[in-house]
């Protein structure tokens, strides 16, 4: 969906955190990474604390400063020679980027993290890569979905790719590639067409090493090769949400049939992965025409009915729980449009998922943000852009006092997205030509 160019957006104050030794004697890089998690962790809990009646009052620009001085002492220790030293520098920024949001931060940085961003990708060892892939996304959730954000991707776009689809780099490296490839174009993409035609490539390149062979039988795959395959083909289902009606169309007739054929993999997860995939493609097909329906849809019913019912007791107890749970609502999609709908809440506001595509997108900024999801949804003007929140609530006693109702707030989120969503089709229609 599109996202307008966004000029300076203010980042958010934390609240007093811990104080940090700074410089580089006498502090080993696990104490910098536990110092900044520690920080963050305070400042988050004092973020939202009210003034007292005491009239204390939270010194909130001694805590930036102390927040941003760490920071600094991260990027510098990401150009250090140690590799330990790097890694410690990558997890505390994964931990401050997730938990925060520091546009203005890093706005006047981001060339430098970029850089030394890529020349971990480039020659640190797989660890050290998988972090920085990471962190990459992370940088580009933070940039936002302007020229700031599609400057960090083109940097980073191409060693991302280059180690995704090399097949002697680290498992972990190449899923960690692949989850930052789907979310950095989804951020970034602009109505040129090329990025998010490579990208949706490279990922496909990867999937479809799962698809059946010439004689129809699935291919056998070493030990941790499923859940690269899935981390692709999420990152590819999430570019899809991106694609014109004439792509669509394409996308359909030759993935539905192969991914139909996935649904027999060994694999629970990677099972899942599909099943998911091909109910958005469902949803997808049907936005375009309300009529789709795969030619071989009760085939497909049949295979997620028993999916739907699997009672193997060589599979973990969980996995058959989760598994039964997620092919009940495929199948109920596909045969009658039927979706359970979930309610995010976040402060004093909500999301609601009600869709497959909904789902997808909300799924992969949670993949990357992890628990700090509520907080960008909070706080990130991309994320209140994306799900059609509007710019950041003021939180005092006027506005809890005016709350709409759950109802009020389902329609307005409900009418947001799927406006957003018919507009970017109309901008991605404009790539139709040359996708």
């Amino acid at each position: 969906m599109p996202r307008s160019k966004k000029g300076k957006r203010s980042g958010n104050s934390s609240s007093k955190g811990k104080n940090g030794v700074r410089g580089e004697s006498g502090v080993s890089d696990d104490d910098l990474a536990s110092d900044v998690l520690s920080h963050y962790s305070s400042a988050s809990e004092s973020a939202s604390v009210i003034e007292e009646s005491t009239g204390e009052v939270v010194d909130e620009q001694t805590a930036q400063e102390e927040t941003e001085d760490k920071l600094r002492q991260c990027i510098d220790n990401l150009m250090d020679k140690s590799a330990k030293t790097r890694l410690a520098a990558l997890e505390s920024l994964r931990l401050a980027f997730s938990s925060r949001v520091l546009y203005e931060f890093l706005l006047e940085r981001r060339f430098t993290i970029s850089d030394c961003l890529e020349r971990s990708l480039r020659k640190g060892g797989g660890e050290e890569q998988a972090a920085a892939a990471t962190v990459g996304a992370l940088l580009c959730v933070q940039l936002g979905g302007g020229v700031e954000g599609e400057e960090g991707f083109k940097m980073l776009r191409p060693i991302l790719s280059t180690i995704l689809i090399d097949s002697c780099a680290s498992l972990s490296a190449r899923q960690s590639c692949a989850r930052a490839l789907g979310m950095c174009c989804y951020v970034s993409a602009s109505e040129d067409a090329e990025d998010l035609l490579k990208s949706l490539g490279n990922l496909e390149s990867v999937f479809v090493g799962a698809y059946p062979l010439g004689d129809g039988t699935l291919p056998s795959v070493k030990t941790g090769t499923p859940a690269l395959y899935s981390a692709a083909l999420q990152a590819w289902a999430l570019l899809c949400t991106l694609c014109p009606a004439s792509r669509i169309d394409t996308i359909l007739n030759h993935h539905l049939p192969r991914l139909h054929a996935c649904l027999e993999s060994s694999e629970v997860n990677f099972r899942i992965a599909v099943g998911e995939t091909i109910a958005l493609l469902y949803e997808l097909g049907r936005d375009i025409d309300q009529e789709f329906e795969y030619e071989d849809c009760d085939a497909l019913c049949d295979s997620l009915k028993s999916l739907a019912t699997d009672g193997n007791k060589h599979r973990a107890k969980n996995d058959r729980r989760k598994q039964r749970s997620i092919f009940r609502e495929v199948l109920h999609y596909i045969e009658n449009e039927d979706f359970t709908e979930e309610k995010i809440q976040f402060g004093i506001e909500a999301i609601y998922i009600d869709g497959w595509m909904r789902r997808r997108i909300y799924d992969a900024f949670k993949e990357v943000l992890e628990s700090g999801v509520r907080h960008h949804l909070q706080f990130n003007p991309l994320l209140r852009d994306i799900f059609g929140l509007g710019p950041p609530l003021i939180l005092d006693a006027s506005v809890k006092a005016s709350r709409i109702s759950r109802t009020e707030r389902h329609l307005f989120n409900s009418a947001a997205f799927k406006a957003r969503t018919k507009l970017r089709n109309k901008v991605r229609d404009k790539r139709a030509d040359v996708m």
